[in-house]
């Protein structure tokens, strides 16, 4: 069946959107809770095992973005990348920045002039809400995206594996390793080698144009499954052993970052890929949704906060039951806020 939806769009990847955005809202619910539950106790492990297999989600989010815009195919001049996608996501930001800058103010000291001076003086110093740090990263991305590209158009199989290799290595296994279990020596030998090209998140970026343009073998696929299954045990069962260990939670495991969380995004994404069977009128119902998915990000933790307002949270009843509902009820709250934000003329496209 054919991957690409109705006008052009890549159906798997409008479903991949959609889901990443339920796990991302998961993750904020679960990880606000974590922290506040005794180590050990039947709703650490509940919101344990929801928190650390959804941490997927935000690597998924910079593939799809290497999945487009590395792809020498599609035509992205330098006016077309900064005023196309570099100026949005830094109006999103400051606009946004600001607004959460300002209700934090307001609902910690009430609104005064005062109070929105210190929110928009926070916002050029660039102490933004915490889901907002996506939108600095994804900005250092795209400005190095015409390097990337130019490597991506002359690499063949052996220069993207070996790329990753060295990202996956230096910018994941290593890193991971070393906050599990430092070494001064080998933190040395890592600082003095000093290979910045492959570090931060470059390698998930070019990662999704690699899934996206190489066709994988069956015995490869079900590898990077397996992989994937080992990735989610190590992130659930990691972070519960060491957090029980230590009498306190440790989210090392949970760091986007780590070795184990890379498995289970390139697992996720490879199954997406591989299982998409939607009808065509399911396609367009999804890709209404993922087109309006990064309003719903920018949008979502204004539900969040509403919720804490509402003294509402997953421990209102058992996690087991108050995640999925919760996350069902801030989705639509983000989505329908997002959609109407979207309408708005001229502006709607630069803020959601």
């Amino acid at each position: 069946m054919s991957k690409t939806a109705t006008g052009g769009r890549v159906a798997y990847a409008d479903l991949l959107r959609v889901v990443a955005m339920l796990a991302v809202i998961v993750v904020h619910l679960a990880g606000s809770r974590l922290g506040n539950v005794a180590v050990g106790s039947a709703e650490f492990h509940i919101l344990n095992a929801y928190d650390g297999l959804t941490h997927w989600c935000v690597p998924v989010f910079i593939m799809l973005s290497g999945m487009f815009l590395l792809d020498p195919n599609h035509s992205l001049p330098p006016s077309k990348l900064v005023f196309g996608h570099i100026l949005r996501i830094l109006i999103a930001l400051a606009v946004w920045g600001t607004a959460y800058a300002l209700v934090t103010q307001a609902l910690a000291a009430g609104l005064s002039w005062a109070a929105v001076k210190t929110a928009l003086y926070q916002v050029l110093l660039g102490k933004t809400h915490f889901h907002l740090w996506f939108l600095y990263m994804i900005v250092g991305l795209y400005l190095v995206t015409p390097i990337l590209r130019a490597f991506v158009r002359g690499a063949g199989w052996a220069e993207f594996h070996w790329f990753l290799l060295l990202a996956f290595l230096f910018a994941s296994l290593l890193p991971t390793l070393l906050r599990l279990r430092p070494s001064q020596t080998m933190s040395l030998w890592v600082d003095n080698l000093d290979l910045h090209l492959v570090l931060g998140y470059v390698g998930y970026y070019v990662l999704g144009y690699y899934l996206k343009t190489f066709p994988l073998n069956r015995a490869a696929e079900l590898l990077i499954y397996l992989l994937g299954v080992l990735g989610a045990a190590a992130t659930v069962g990691g972070t519960a052993w060491l957090s029980q260990q230590r009498g306190q939670l440790i989210q090392t495991l949970y760091n986007y970052d780590s070795a184990n969380v890379v498995l289970m995004s390139v697992a996720v994404f490879v199954f997406f890929r591989r299982i998409l069977g939607a009808r065509e009128k399911e396609r367009q119902w999804v890709s209404g949704v993922a087109k309006v998915s990064f309003g719903v990000y920018l949008v979502h933790v204004f539900c969040l906060m509403a919720l804490d307002q509402l003294n509402i949270s997953v421990l209102s009843i058992t996690p087991l039951l108050a995640l999925p509902l919760l996350t069902a009820a801030v989705f639509a709250c983000s989505f329908v806020v997002a959609w109407l934000i979207s309408k708005l003329p001229l502006v709607g496209r630069y803020l959601t």
